[in-house]
């Protein structure tokens, strides 16, 4: 490079007035932003009119140009800009890629290869032939280093007297005797009521008696969070079943009343809409229910 491109490279002499265009910071930027693709462009030309005398040893134009590289691509930072410096990069890869290619001719050849085993891996032998031996452990051991895997023997992994398994005989059916017969299933257990059950039948009977009752008072069990969810959800079912309405007085209270379920009949004709919605319940709310009914005003009994 000559003098005047080592100075520095983004710097632009412009010999103008002052109330000219150049003024603008806008303007300048641009300027600037121009220079900065104009300097890669040369340097590319430098990389194809230098390319003879890139990969010559003594050369130092390879450093030159790629210091040069480097202090254009501090100032990169548009789109246009980073294809300049990538194509840069590209031309100086290829060239020294060509010049490479040009040195080595045809790469290495079969004889150069073998002439290169027997230089670096050729042992004494005491035949009387004399031919060469090649050292072929040494070999594997400078192969090592580069395949990264441990020297040593190789053997087995596991126990090496395994025996084989005996298979299992397989145990003859007994023939049924004609007079036999299964065993009949005994159904009383799926007769019995289950909890939910009973449940439901107690809290009808008191909604039968009581007629009209509050929520919160026919499902609170002061003394037990888990049997108040069970009369929860014993209400949910007499709900579901038609067997008892929930509404909403003036106040905004629940009030419980018993009816009769539909007939099979309403429900296919839908003249009975059900209409459902969820109970927000956890163990804050049984406590803020405990302070809100006064003792003994509980109508569901405590279960043992």
């Amino acid at each position: 490079m000559t003098e005047s491109e080592k100075t520095t490279l983004l710097t632009v002499k412009h010999e103008i007035d002052s109330d000219s265009e150049a003024n603008d910071p806008n303007y300048q930027l641009v300027t600037d932003r121009r220079t900065l693709r104009t300097r890669y462009l040369a340097v590319k030309n430098l990389i194809f009119d230098e390319r003879d005398d890139l990969s010559s040893i003594d050369s130092a134009k390879f450093k030159s140009i790629v210091n040069d590289l480097e202090s254009l691509h501090q100032f990169v930072l548009k789109p246009r800009e980073q294809i300049a410096d990538a194509e840069a990069l590209l031309d100086i890869t290829n060239t020294l890629l060509t010049s490479v290619k040009a040195t080595n001719g045809d790469g290495i050849t079969i004889s150069d290869f073998v002439d290169s085993l027997v230089r670096d891996f050729a042992k004494q032998s005491s035949r009387p032939d004399g031919r060469t031996l090649i050292d072929w452990k040494k070999i594997g051991i400078e192969y090592s280093d580069a395949s990264r895997s441990s020297r040593g023997c190789r053997t087995m992994i596991g126990p090496m007297d395994t025996q084989m398994k005996q298979r299992k005989a397989r145990r003859k059916r007994a023939r049924l005797v004609e007079n036999e017969q299964p065993a009949e299933v005994d159904d009383t257990d799926i007769k019995k009521k289950t909890n939910t059950d009973i449940n439901m039948a107690a809290m009808f009977d008191i909604l039968r008696k009581h007629r009209i009752v509050r929520l919160e008072q026919l499902v609170l069990n002061r003394n037990s969070f888990a049997q108040t969810v069970e009369n929860i959800f014993a209400l949910s079912f007499l709900v579901k079943d038609g067997r008892a309405d929930i509404k909403l007085d003036e106040k905004g209270i629940h009030l419980v009343s018993p009816k009769n379920a539909p007939t099979a009949t309403a429900i296919a004709s839908k003249e009975v809409v059900y209409n459902h919605f969820v109970f927000r319940f956890d163990f804050k709310d049984w406590k803020l229910m405990k302070d809100y009914i006064e003792v003994g005003h509980e109508l569901m009994p405590h279960r043992d």
